[in-house]
């Protein structure tokens, strides 16, 4: 794709809606966000809405202030040329998707949580750039945001996302597709890794969509385990989830 292809409006207003949300998240104000990059809360304003350009040492100050990484602020996929992690003319399916939504049902909390992972362009090979947010919940109650960055690697038989807290290193997240040019809308999966919340390894099933779903008693009943997922768990001594919806 050229880069006179690129509307730069909509570039600018992508990435103030992404800084407004993240600042409100962190239950900021736009007057403490512009004190703590030393700009006026008018400017701050127009950053938001997409008035103004971002230059990069600006960019970079409020990432960090917000506790982000510059890409997640970005956040901007490209719009051609057919790679994965790219839109394209053919049909959309989890091999070329450049932004797919998942969901789960969290036990600990009684809640369902949800997920985007949003693939970056900058292919090499078979591998890409790739970024995580999962909704969380904080101890007072407010709804939060955790950031993970990694990579998505590709073959004709399974997706394989690798994922890394961008503020505990410790904690890593492993996401498989299998089948991944399937025509059809959602998958199962397994969420592995760590849990943020007592540091100890956990897995989820999950429901992984290329649209986004809203949130129903029909979404939670396909996220809980089922009575012979369970006896088939018991009977191999591991988890397994099917798949095939």
């Amino acid at each position: 794709m050229d880069w006179e292809d690129y509307d730069y409006n909509r570039i600018n207003r992508r990435t103030g809606e992404n800084i407004r949300r993240t600042r409100k998240l962190r239950g900021m104000t736009i007057q403490e966000l512009a004190d703590r990059i030393h700009k006026s809360r008018a400017t701050v304003s127009k950053y938001e809405t997409g008035e103004i350009s971002l230059d990069i040492p600006t960019l970079l100050r409020i990432s960090l202030v917000l506790q982000v990484t510059a890409n997640r602020l970005i956040d901007y996929p490209d719009t051609g040329g057919g790679e994965r992690g790219v839109a394209s003319a053919g049909p959309k399916t989890f091999h070329n998707a450049a932004r797919l939504f998942f969901y789960f049902y969290d036990g600990r909390y009684k809640r369902l949580k949800d997920g985007v992972i949003d693939i970056r362009p900058d292919r090499q090979g078979n591998q890409q750039g790739a970024a995580l947010t999962i909704s969380v919940v904080t101890p007072n109650g407010r709804s939060s945001e955790i950031y993970y960055e990694g990579t998505v690697t590709y073959s004709d038989r399974l997706i394989r996302f690798s994922f890394i807290n961008q503020y505990n290193t410790l904690e890593e997240d492993l996401l498989y597709i299998f089948n991944p040019l399937e025509l059809r809308e959602s998958t199962y999966g397994l969420l592995c890794g760590i849990s943020s919340a007592d540091m100890r390894p956990c897995a989820f099933k999950c429901l992984v969509t290329l649209t986004p779903h809203k949130y129903s008693d029909e979404l939670k009943e396909q996220l809980l385990l089922t009575r012979e997922e369970l006896r088939t768990s018991k009977r191999l001594n591991m988890l397994v989830v099917d798949n095939v919806l």
